[in-house]
């Protein structure tokens, strides 16, 4: 063999040992670091509930800096809202935090130290902190602080350090109160109304539903306040105009709240806003609203006959129906006649202006 064929083979073989070399230490270095992801990840605090544990969870208190604390705790089988006010939570917002908090886990550290606290927000005073009970027992205490190209920072109550949480989704944690609060006030199907009636400072609007087709009459009030006698047929009324209205309240929600301190005007309702009821047909119940004075903008207080005593706010597509008056419920009148009648109105004056100058 010669001598050149024998370097190109010991080549060959020197490059093959480089390669086993390398490979070799390459899979050794993948396994350590695998082992050390492994403990890295073993040494991370265990955070989140466990599927079971969150039905066993009976309060979650939320204290955010930017608003105010928030308390729910379960009463029964149904979650109520204990602070800032007492009053029924809305069950979808409790149902997607407690399903939430299954996803929640630690997933890197940052800082073993608290000395990054403030950096990250996640001092008491700028955290939002948010602890789960199941009876007495905690079964989550974490605070969560700023968001950032890293992920979302975390710290475990009554341990230092700064951690990667995963699974947070920040709008559950951080609702405004009064949407952590239940704001469905009636829900119906309007084909099911068979009768309605509006009464409010202008008089007393009554409806009612034979077969497909909607009746109206008006009562209206003289100078004193005093209802006068209901009107035998009216001309204008506009049955579309009352289903309008059962469609603004077949599921009417609250935009706001009041309280006991608010000047809402609903004991004297039929003269500040309005009073409107509604009948469902096979007695599948009666449906009484009041509507008081002006909340904020164009909103107005309200509450529902019967209910709890919650006061509402609702907004003015809703609240004006309680205000209305006749020309609200009746036919809207065409442009083109409109326009008949101005040019009619203008030819009438113009006539009486001669006459006048004559």
């Amino acid at each position: 063999m010669k001598t050149e064929h024998r370097i190109y083979i010991a080549l060959a073989v020197l490059a093959l040992l480089g390669l086993g070399v390398y490979f070799t230490q390459k899979k050794q270095k993948d396994e350590l670091a695998a082992h050390s992801a492994t403990a890295a990840t073993a040494d991370l605090p265990k955070v989140g509930v466990s599927k079971d544990d969150v039905e066993k969870v009976t309060k979650i208190a939320i204290k955010n800096a930017d608003k105010s604390d928030v308390t729910l705790e379960k009463k029964g089988d149904t979650w109520e809202v204990t602070k800032p006010v007492n009053a029924k939570a809305n069950a979808a917002n409790v149902r997607s935090l407690l399903d939430n908090l299954k996803e929640l886990k630690l997933k890197e550290v940052i800082d073993r130290t608290s000395g990054t606290y403030p950096q990250y927000e996640l001092t008491d005073e700028k955290a939002v902190h948010v602890v789960a009970y199941k009876g007495e027992e905690k079964a989550l205490d974490l605070y969560f602080g700023k968001s950032g190209s890293r992920g979302q920072m975390a710290r475990v109550d009554g341990q230092d350090g700064v951690y990667v949480a995963g699974g947070y989704s920040s709008y559950l944690y951080t609702r405004e109160p009064k949407n952590w609060r239940e704001t469905s006030i009636l829900k119906f199907e309007d084909e099911n109304a068979i009768q309605v009636s509006v009464e409010n400072k202008n008089g007393l609007f009554s409806f009612s539903k034979n077969g497909d087709k909607w009746a109206g009459t008006f009562a209206q009030r003289d100078k004193g306040g005093k209802l006068g006698a209901a009107s035998a047929k009216w001309e204008k009324f506009d049955e579309a105009k009352v289903k309008d209205l059962l469609r603004a309240f077949k599921n009417l929600g609250a935009e706001d709240f009041g309280d006991e301190k608010s000047d809402t005007g609903l004991d004297a309702a039929a003269s500040n806003g309005g009073i409107i009821t509604l009948k469902l047909k096979d007695n599948a119940g009666d449906f009484t609203v009041k509507v008081g004075k002006i909340a904020k903008g164009s909103s107005r207080y309200a509450t529902k006959e019967g209910g709890d005593g919650t006061i509402y706010v609702l907004s003015s597509w809703s609240a004006d129906w309680a205000t209305a008056e006749p020309k609200r419920f009746e036919k809207t009148e065409k442009k083109d006649d409109k326009k008949g009648e101005d040019a009619h109105d203008d030819e009438a004056a113009g006539h009486m202006g001669l006459d006048g100058a004559e």
